[in-house]
Formats: C-alpha cells, sequence, structure tokens
C-alpha cells in the first residue's frame, strides 16, 4: 500500500556490502604486511629483544593505521590513485593533442 502511495520501490543495502573492509580497525592488508614484517623480524633475530620490539613496533603501528582508517578508511587506495596522477595537466581540449 505503501508502495503505491509514494511511487518508488525501496530496496535494503545491506551493510556487509557498503562497508570497507577491515581487520582490527584497520585497514586489512596493511595490518597483514606489517604483522608479517613484525613475524619476519622476530624469527629472523631469534631474540628476546628482537621478539619484543617486533610486537612493539607492530601495536604502534597497527594504532597508527588505527588512527589512519578513524579518519579515511579508505585513505591507502585515495593515496595509491592520487601518487598515479601527473603533477600538471596542458589545457588542451585532448589529453593527445599537443601544440
Amino acid at each position: 500500500m505503501a508502495e503505491s502511495l509514494s511511487g518508488l520501490r525501496r530496496n535494503r543495502i545491506h551493510r556487509a556490502l557498503s562497508r570497507p573492509n577491515l581487520l582490527m580497525g584497520a585497514d586489512r592488508e596493511l595490518v597483514l604486511i606489517t604483522g608479517l614484517a613484525a613475524v619476519i623480524l622476530i624469527f629472523v633475530v631469534l631474540t628476546l629483544y628482537s621478539a619484543l620490539f617486533g610486537v612493539g613496533i607492530w601495536i604502534v603501528i597497527v594504532g597508527a593505521l588505527r588512527m589512519m582508517a578513524k579518519a579515511d578508511p579508505l585513505m591507502r587506495q585515495v593515496y595509491v590513485r592520487h601518487i598515479s596522477y601527473r603533477h600538471y595537466y596542458r589545457a588542451t581540449t585532448a589529453p593527445w593533442r599537443r601544440f
């Protein structure tokens, strides 16, 4: 009945389809890469100090990544796209036109 009154059809968008892919509150890929780097550091050096240093560095980096994701969950993708752009675009009608 409400559909016939407004003329609009409502579809639900599930939250899991529209949320960014985060792990521990930070970008998934960056958390996994830093965890892998910390584990490599721990198992290459094999001392208690390297284990403490690796775990400590990983905790600090994950904290920074969580702050970054809180500001913008897609910041990594935006930065990767940003560095692929040119520094200067000429004011021409087409990109392949030369003056």
